[in-house]
């Protein structure tokens, strides 16, 4: 009996570990094949059909030498590095200038400014570059037609459809990244360098150049870098602009290698590749550039932070600040406006009996593609940020809580999909998910899961940055009261994120519904989207469509952020923008 007495209460402990374990494993398990599903199998047959012969399903390099030894697919290399780097430099110059004018100067007019600037944040790029389109087309074009009515020259000025027009759009919608590391970075350094300076005879923009733009220079690398992969992965802006100047990048070379018939994907998976290691090189470059290289300035709660007196130059430089949201915003919303009530754009917005509401009533009422493509929109957004949530909030939990050993790689999976380009994750499912034994290719299952592996990333970083937040001692203190770890979760952790779940949601949802890069490689008739209608319609040069679906999907997209204000408060939106 003695022999026998302690062993009751080591199997009752162990069974006791095993319950409690149990949960966590489950939840683990579910984890582990919702990542499979979303991220590794796409990834995986990304890699493998790069190496894989179209006709006998070998391995071989032959893919390889056919994406990178003809000179036909090597211009659009050199056309995107072009593009990337040209935009990157703009963006940068002119971004952290803008952020020293709003952060660091007395520049009036500063409060209208910066939301005028970050509202090019919420404007796809492909919809400015269409509202360019109705500016600046070389035959067609407003402004062009103004300049040979007014110089009675024979054409006008201005051809966005070249790599010049492309670098200046795309440019004009980098030029916030920039700005808002910058302006975040000058907006909590204090003042004491530069007052020192200026005691010490330097002028303003001495000042600016040898003290403050040194103390930004990490917050300058990082949005140069973002610019620079944001230009190289684009899909819209290019596909509108160069190939009808019949030039190609990258992007919409892997396009034309779907268009043929079968379509080479193969190949394009073997093109792909590049694109893939350049971006997952530089964002780890940015990721050290911010981890390591930081400048520390002597201050701290108590630090001033006193703005430069510009005297005269403060109308003249809100002049040339306000020329930005001018170009990005003002202009290609107004001319998207005007072409979507127009009868024939390029008779111009004004002429006699050109105003007409047809376009919207066609839209919602009249054509069914259209009608089906908003509620296709809509709803595959609302499932993809549903289930990238559920995914991301759960792997955060584990990895935050660690539950399990060797749960870190459950979050290295979840944020995987950040260095990969939306035309090369569409690759990846195209790959995947076109043959059994999970056919899902012509489904809307395919664009829903595209599009939760897309923004897997930034629902999981704000998941975990709010969980690290929470403490654990409701959690213990409901387990030691008997509750498991799943009640537990449930009845207190989940009531906490509340919040933070919905604004996961609408980081998710709101850049889903304007994702154009992979739907237009995984879209098929019977599942458009209101991106693919847009490009359709443009591709079909019906540019009047193609306003009134842009502004019908601005005008939704900025109802959601409405009511997400007043439902989640100022606070949280602030801080999800």
């Amino acid at each position: 009996m003695a022999v026998g007495a302690p062993a009751a209460p080591g199997r009752t402990a162990l069974n006791l570990t095993r319950f409690r374990l149990e949960p966590a494993l489950i939840l683990g398990v579910l984890c582990l094949a919702a990542l499979s599903f979303l991220v590794v199998v796409p990834i995986g047959w990304l890699v493998l059909t790069s190496f894989q012969d179209s006709d006998t399903q070998a391995l071989t390099l032959r893919n390889y030498f056919e994406a990178f030894s003809h000179r036909i697919y090597l211009e659009p290399i050199a056309n995107s590095l072009r593009l990337a780097i040209s935009v990157a430099a703009i963006a940068t110059i002119v971004g952290t200038a803008l952020a020293w004018l709003v952060s660091r100067t007395d520049l009036p007019g500063r409060s209208i400014l910066r939301p005028l600037i970050l509202a090019a944040f919420v404007t796809p790029s492909f919809l400015g570059a269409e509202g360019w389109i109705f500016l600046a087309a070389p035959n067609s074009g407003w402004i062009n037609k103004i300049w040979v009515a007014l110089f009675h020259s024979e054409h006008g000025p201005l051809n966005v459809f070249s790599m010049q027009g492309a670098i200046f759009v795309i440019a004009l919608y980098s030029i916030p990244y920039t700005f808002s590391f910058v302006s975040a970075t000058l907006d909590m350094m204090p003042s004491e360098l530069e007052d020192a300076a200026t005691t010490l005879g330097s002028g303003i923009f001495r000042t600016m150049w040898s003290v403050t733009l040194p103390l930004a220079l990490p917050a300058i690398l990082s949005g140069f870098l973002l610019s620079f992969l944001e230009a190289l992965e684009l899909f819209g802006p290019p596909a509108f602009l160069l190939i009808p100047a019949r030039q190609q990048v990258m992007t919409t070379q892997l396009y034309l290698f779907f268009s043929d018939y079968p379509p080479r994907v193969e190949v394009a998976a073997a093109y792909a590749m590049p694109l893939l290691l350049v971006t997952a090189s530089l964002l780890l470059v940015q990721r050290r550039i911010i981890g390591r290289r930081r400048f520390t300035t002597v201050g701290g709660k108590g630090g001033v932070r006193r703005r430069m007196q510009l005297r005269t130059w403060r109308w003249p430089f809100f002049g040339l600040a306000f020329i930005l949201p001018l170009l990005s915003v003002i202009l290609p919303y107004t001319a998207m406006l005007l072409v979507s009530l127009s009868k024939n754009w390029s008779a111009g917005p004004f002429a006699p009996g050109n105003l007409t509401l047809y376009w919207y009533d066609w839209a919602l009422n009249v054509n069914g593609t259209t009608r089906e493509a908003i509620v296709h929109s809509l709803s595959y957004g609302a499932v993809a940020a549903t289930l990238a949530v559920v995914v991301a909030t759960a792997v955060a939990y584990m990895a935050v809580r660690k539950l399990f050993p060797g749960v870190q790689t459950f979050a290295f999976l979840a944020v995987a999909p950040f260095v990969l380009p939306g035309i090369v994750l569409a690759i990846g499912f195209f790959a995947a998910y076109t043959h059994p034994p999970l056919l899902l290719y012509g489904t809307a299952g395919i664009l829903v899961a595209a599009y939760a592996t897309r923004f897997l990333p930034i629902a999981f970083s704000n998941s975990s940055s709010i969980l690290q937040g929470l403490t654990t001692d409701l959690e213990n203190a409901a387990r030691t009261l008997g509750a498991g770890p799943l009640r537990s979760l449930w009845t207190i952790t989940v009531p906490l994120l509340r919040r933070g779940v919905l604004t996961s949601w609408l980081l998710v949802f709101i850049p889903a519904l304007k994702e154009l890069s992979a739907s237009v490689f995984l879209y098929t008739s019977h599942t458009q989207v209101i991106t693919t209608v847009i490009y359709d319609f443009s591709d079909a040069g019906n540019f009047e469509a193609v306003s009134t679906m842009g502004v019908l999907m601005m005008v939704i997209t900025f109802v959601i952020v409405i009511v997400a204000y007043r439902l989640i408060g100022r606070e949280v939106i602030r801080s999800a923008a």
